[in-house]
């Protein structure tokens, strides 16, 4: 516990700020609604017993994946792309600007390399592939979003990062300058330059590295360009914030949306299956692209099922995007087909 990758707990006027936060009540930041992190009638040793020992079919893909790598240092400054590495790690450039969110690139998600370790062929992407960044956008501090030797490896291509509120302290107590760090509470703002501007939004979850939860603030973020506005959702179970954001802002472009690694043992602070259909419209979101699976298991459930059932119950035929780890896209054009890549893999 010792080790630098746990990271640091809060401290000095960082902590002075978190206990002034509104979110912040009885020694820990708190959701919303009430959220038990399991569900009534599980135990932790149950649904750890549940997780490790229970026999789930396809839980790890039965083939190597074949994805092709976009080149994410040679793109054209004025294009909109947007790039998929597994799980909720994910490239985009737009209106000129790189931003990479929560980057978990060194082939397993967890404190130990013999843990968690992605599926085969599902870490394409390593820190010497990713390009100078305008912004890093971290939601939370769980492993699968905070990664100790990536972000550490990427420090000196990042302009700026952006986080909630606590999870800083890990960043600056790696070595990151603090005077580039911006760091959020729930509906603070920051005016990034040249028409664009980041807002820290709620979701419902948790947070921690170590033995003390929640020290360190899981945030959603909108992000508002000169064109757009992209719905960055971390990890979240559905509540009513979903629709309270939507009104706020009226409609999003894009919203980016985690689909997997669920349970019934934890269904407050994840989606079950069509719920992110649901946030999607009730944040008035255009379009949607679903993360957090396809590189990690971390639930109880077949590799594929989390995009097959979303498949499935998008009865609405709702513009739902799902693009290959890899595949270079561009979310504005609706003409664009995405197959069903994961039946190649079943």
């Amino acid at each position: 516990m010792k080790q630098k990758k746990f990271g640091k707990l809060p401290s000095g006027a960082r902590l002075e700020r978190i206990l002034k936060s509104p979110n912040y009540k009885d020694g820990k930041f708190q959701n919303l609604s009430y959220t038990p992190q399991l569900a009534e009638g599980t135990s932790m040793p149950e649904a750890i017993f549940r997780l490790i020992f229970g026999k789930t079919p396809n839980r790890f893909p039965a083939k190597v994946f074949h994805f092709e790598k976009s080149d994410l240092k040679n793109l054209s400054p004025h294009e909109n792309v947007y790039v998929w590495m597994g799980h909720s790690s994910y490239f985009l450039q737009i209106d000129g600007k790189s931003i990479l969110v929560d980057p978990v690139l060194s082939g397993y998600a967890s404190p130990f390399s013999f843990t968690t370790k992605a599926f085969k062929g599902s870490d394409l992407y390593k820190p010497q592939d990713i390009p100078e960044l305008d912004f890093l956008v971290i939601t939370h501090d769980h492993w699968d979003h905070l990664d100790y030797g990536t972000v550490t490896r990427l420090f000196p291509r990042i302009k700026k990062i952006i986080t909630g509120l606590g999870t800083a302290e890990h960043l600056e107590f790696w070595g990151f300058d603090p005077k580039n760090i911006i760091e959020l509470d729930w509906h603070e703002s920051s005016d990034l330059g040249e028409g664009f501007k980041v807002t820290a939004e709620p979701a419902r979850h948790f947070s921690g590295r170590g033995l003390k939860a929640n020290q360190s603030l899981w945030s959603s973020f909108v992000l508002e360009t000169p064109n757009q506005r992209i719905y960055i959702g971390g990890d979240s179970g559905y509540d009513s914030h979903f629709k309270k954001i939507g009104e706020k802002y009226g409609s999003l472009d894009l919203a980016i949306l985690e689909n997997g690694q669920y349970n019934k043992d934890w269904k407050y602070i994840h989606f079950l299956p069509g719920q992110n259909i649901q946030a999607m419209k009730d944040l008035n979101a255009k379009r949607m692209i679903p993360v957090h699976n396809s590189k990690f298991s971390l639930a109880p459930h077949s590799w594929f099922e989390p995009l097959q059932k979303m498949a499935e119950l998008n009865s609405e035929n709702l513009r739902i995007l799902y693009p290959k780890i890899g595949e270079k896209i561009d979310w504005m054009n609706d003409e664009q087909l995405f197959g069903k890549w994961w039946e190649t893999y079943e």
